[in-house]
């Protein structure tokens, strides 16, 4: 196995411009290949999830040309993939594979979806339980809810009316949102409390700047008109706000400043919101409509307790905070975390515990006691992308440390340690 070791270091100051958002990458490459007329995509995330949606999007027809590195052209087919018989990896990128799901079984063709061994155990019940209720014909390869899919052409009456969990994944209903245009619009009924609401709101976002504007009565019922999508033209794309919470809570503990760029007050994106946890715990935060910049106060970093159920993934990054904080810390309602690439909230705990921190874990919730850090630790990262991000914040603790199969960043961020590296002294 490959490692990295990270060399103590105990201070962080620097700029940082920031990769395109991972959420918008592949929500916006879906709709352009949808929309009427060609789109060119500007900052676009350059990493295995994006280059897994591309590749998926090129075997159903959607010839995408690199204009330049970040720049994208995607040529739109009018919600009517030109291939009706295909066979696609989608690794373990659960923002192409749920949309894809969703637009291909209005597609009329037969298509097989697979990933990743933990893209298998990664559930999709929910979604396939809401396609088939509009009539949509979708096959379990393996065990039951969970992928690989056999997706079959269906007789969808345009106008239908569905039900989807919120409860589970946001992704369900965001893919729902996305792919009803192409089956004439509908109706969706969110089943019990929606997680993950800013990832909603940027669904909802995109496919008004492609023209369709959902109605919807608060968080329970969504109303989304037929199609076709119609191409911006063009459309750039915010930094990812997920990632620059690595950056923003390096500032926070190693001094700072620590500026991230790409990303500011107008972020269309929920996790800029990790800015208000920084200020919680006390640091210093300033932003403008497109940076945001993060510096120590005096002292430790002040103990929190938050639900951050709107940011379940810049709440990783809080969760490591913890260790720098002057008491107990809980970060509550993140049972999402079970069903992400690892089971987060376990092996959160397990490499907490590694670093000398005492480590409560519940269905939802995962209180942490800080504690003396323990130097030369070796992080597991579990095919993780972010437990490895987190997780190099602990260099700045003044240890070091060593990062297990630290290419599991290339997920979304591949040059993620040498930026890093950039900020630490």
């Amino acid at each position: 196995m490959k490692q990295l070791e990270l060399k103590a270091a105990s201070r962080a100051t620097g700029t940082v411009r920031l990769p395109g958002s991972k959420s918008i990458s592949n929500r916006v490459l879906l709709l352009a290949a949808l929309a009427d007329g060609a789109t060119v995509v500007r900052n676009l995330l350059q990493a295995d999830d994006t280059r897994v949606m591309v590749e998926s999007l090129s075997r159903l027809g959607v010839r995408c040309v690199a204009e330049a590195p970040g720049v994208l052209q995607v040529p739109g087919v009018r919600g009517e993939f030109p291939v009706k018989q295909a066979a696609l990896f989608l690794g373990n990128a659960g923002t192409a594979f749920r949309p894809l799901t969703a637009a291909l079984a209005f597609s009329g063709g037969d298509y097989r979806l697979s990933g990743t061994p933990r893209m298998h155990q990664r559930p999709i019940g929910d979604l396939v339980d809401a396609l088939r209720m509009m009539g949509a014909s979708i096959e379990y390869l393996a065990g039951e809810s969970y992928p690989p899919l056999a997706i079959h052409p269906a007789d969808v009456r345009p106008g239908q009316s569905t039900r989807v969990r919120g409860d589970v994944s946001s992704q369900y209903l965001s893919a729902l949102l996305m792919a009803l245009p192409l089956a004439g619009g509908g109706r969706i009924v969110v089943e019990g409390e929606l997680i993950s609401k800013p990832y909603v709101e940027i669904t909802l976002n995109l496919m008004q700047r492609f023209g369709i504007a959902v109605a919807r009565d608060g968080w329970r019922e969504f109303r989304v008109p037929p199609g076709p999508y119609r191409s911006p033209g063009t459309i750039t794309l915010e930094g990812d706000a997920s990632s620059a919470s690595y950056f923003l809570a390096a500032g926070a503990v190693g001094g700072g400043p620590v500026r991230v760029e790409g990303v500011g007050r107008g972020s269309i994106q929920g996790d800029v919101r990790f800015a208000e946890v920084l200020e919680r715990m006390g640091a210093i935060v300033n932003s403008g409509e497109d940076w945001i910049e993060a510096s120590a106060a005096e002292g430790k970093l002040r103990a929190f307790d938050l639900d951050l159920n709107h940011i379940p993934d810049a709440a990783m990054t809080a969760a490591v905070l913890a260790l720098f904080a002057d008491g107990p810390c809980a970060v509550r309602n993140i049972a999402s975390w079970r069903v992400k690439e690892t089971d987060r909230i376990a092996a959160m705990a397990t490499e907490l515990r590694k670093l000398g921190a005492e480590v409560e874990t519940g269905p939802d919730f995962l209180k942490v006691i800080p504690a003396t850090l323990k130097s030369g630790v070796a992080i597991d990262t579990y095919d993780d992308h972010r437990m490895a991000m987190c997780f190099s914040l602990v260099s700045l603790g003044g240890v070091p440390l060593t990062i297990n199969d630290p290419d599991c960043v290339a997920k979304t961020f591949p040059d993620y340690f040498a930026v890093f590296a950039s900020i630490a002294r």
